[in-house]
């Protein structure tokens, strides 16, 4: 149980680090507002709709979340995936209200209030 508090944790705090700096990038930001990317239950970010250079803002994002990802679980002896997921949990319940998410049955959704979160996440 321990173990499973510390990577929340952990997660809640690379995820929140992670996003707090792509928040900064004018691009990402416009690319939220436009509804083109989403969070995802995995704890990457997604492409909800757009073409190349919005992919390789997604692309771009979600290697520094995984190199992030990756440091926090080797600090923590978890696996990447489950540092991911945890994170995920996070970031999906934390989207803000207009902004896009995907639901755990796969679909794209914006918020209007509250996320659906997958089960495992509680």
């Amino acid at each position: 149980m321990n173990t499973i508090l510390k990577v929340a944790g952990l997660a809640a705090l690379a995820g929140l680090s992670v996003q707090a700096a792509a928040q900064r990038d004018p691009a990402y930001a416009a690319a939220r507002e436009a509804k083109q990317v989403g969070e995802q239950p995995d704890g990457y970010l997604g492409v909800v709709s757009g073409g190349p250079a919005i992919q390789a803002l997604v692309r771009d994002i979600n290697i520094k979340r995984k190199a992030a990802y990756t440091q926090s679980a080797q600090a923590n002896g978890s696996t990447v995936e489950q540092f991911a997921f945890t994170t995920g949990c996070n970031l999906v319940a934390r989207v803000p209200v207009g902004e896009m998410y995907k639901t755990p049955s796969g679909q794209w959704k914006e918020n209007t209030g509250t996320p659906e979160i997958d089960p495992r996440c509680k």
